[in-house]
């Protein structure tokens, strides 16, 4: 039995929390105390569903995480390797970094909002009010991080502003994976659910000004959450 077997068999100490969360938190431990050295695989999703007793599709959702905060990396036929034991670096998420995300999004998505609240059909109020009524009561964190590409998307599409939308398209997959890590990580999923709230209200209340700001905050807090991670 090498390490990472004989970790695996061990129980886990976890506080209350979600199956991901959990599995997270614990890979992380075991990473950063030296119990998962840098250059040690991975034990396999098997072993690790059944240290946690929880499906292989909640271990992939961690291992995606640790993957973004480049603690770990995959190797196609291989495995999944520990390649640093603390964050140092961006957010790895896809296609574009979390630093790219946040330097663009602001001039995307503050005026998608100012607009939307302007321009909004009532079928896109309606939307927009079911996405996040939706996004309150899942607790699924991958259904969640799904509604809230389409949250994004949604007011994209409400400026009426096609060039908006499209850019909004191209990313959503980093800004899905950008939510499940900083849910996994930084928790951000209720407070995220009360500021997408202000955005939808200042989009309702038809004032550019209200709607922009509602989305500022909400980038702000997301760019703080990035940057709580290097700490």
């Amino acid at each position: 039995m090498n390490l990472s077997d004989s970790w695996a068999v061990s129980a886990p100490t976890n506080a209350r929390m979600s199956a991901a969360e959990a599995v997270f938190a614990d890979l992380r431990a075991a990473i950063s105390s030296g119990d998962l050295p840098v250059g040690q695989k991975l034990p396999s999703e098997a072993s690790l569903a059944a240290r946690h007793s929880v499906s292989r599709s909640v271990i992939r959702e961690a291992l995606r995480s640790c993957t973004a905060l480049g603690l770990t990396e995959t190797k196609t036929g291989r495995g999944t390797f520990v390649i640093a034991d603390r964050v140092t670096g961006d957010l790895d998420i896809g296609n574009y970094a979390a630093r790219e995300l946040m330097e663009a999004r602001p001039h995307v998505e503050i005026p998608a909002a100012g607009w939307a609240a302007e321009r909004h059909t009532e079928e896109d109020l309606q939307i927009l009010l079911g996405l996040t009524e939706e996004m309150r009561e899942e607790d699924d964190q991958q259904s969640w991080v799904t509604l809230d590409g389409q949250f994004h998307t949604a007011i994209a599409r409400a400026s009426k502003n096609r060039v908006f939308e499209a850019i909004i398209v191209d990313i959503r997959g980093a800004l899905t994976r950008q939510s499940e890590t900083l849910n996994l990580v930084a928790h951000r999923q209720q407070q995220s659910n009360i500021e997408h709230d202000a955005i939808v209200e200042g989009i309702r209340s038809g004032s550019y000004s209200a709607a922009a700001q509602a989305m500022t905050d909400h980038l702000s807090a997301v760019r703080g959450a990035v940057e709580s991670l290097r700490r």
